[in-house]
């Protein structure tokens, strides 16, 4: 007898056409998409040399020259500075608030994006490790 959750995942899958994999593309794809990336990461790294973050001429950069000591691949984790679990972006907001005086970014803001993934390239190949002090 089969079950009606197994039913229902059957019937489902009948209706999605074989070709339409989630994990499907071609190398033109990963060329683009790596191509996207790296455009967003150089942004970010203009932007970690670029005072407007702030109100007082401190840039990102004077404390974390190519994003150095940011360790993105330990997030979410507990930071002293929020007195909680946070994620990357919120640190980067304190940095933005506090050394910088400037205003915060939305987690969503393309500058914020930018800015984390120029801090990721950095680190690209270091294992992850969430939660790592």
């Amino acid at each position: 007898m089969i079950s009606r959750k197994t039913w229902t995942a059957l019937a489902l899958a009948a209706l999605l056409p074989v070709s339409a994999a989630a994990d499907e593309f071609t190398a033109a794809d990963v060329e683009r998409w790596q191509a996207q990336f790296d455009e967003v990461a150089a942004e970010g790294r203009s932007l970690w040399t670029d005072s407007a973050l702030g109100t007082n001429g401190v840039v990102c950069a004077q404390c974390h020259p190519n994003a150095a000591n940011t360790h993105p691949e330990t997030y979410p984790k507990f930071q002293k500075q929020l007195g909680r679990v946070g994620q990357l972006w919120e640190m980067i907001n304190w940095c933005i608030r506090n050394p910088l005086e400037g205003e915060n970014l939305a987690a969503d803001d393309p500058k914020m994006i930018a800015l984390q993934a120029y801090a990721y390239k950095e680190r690209r190949g270091v294992p992850l490790a969430p939660g790592k002090h």
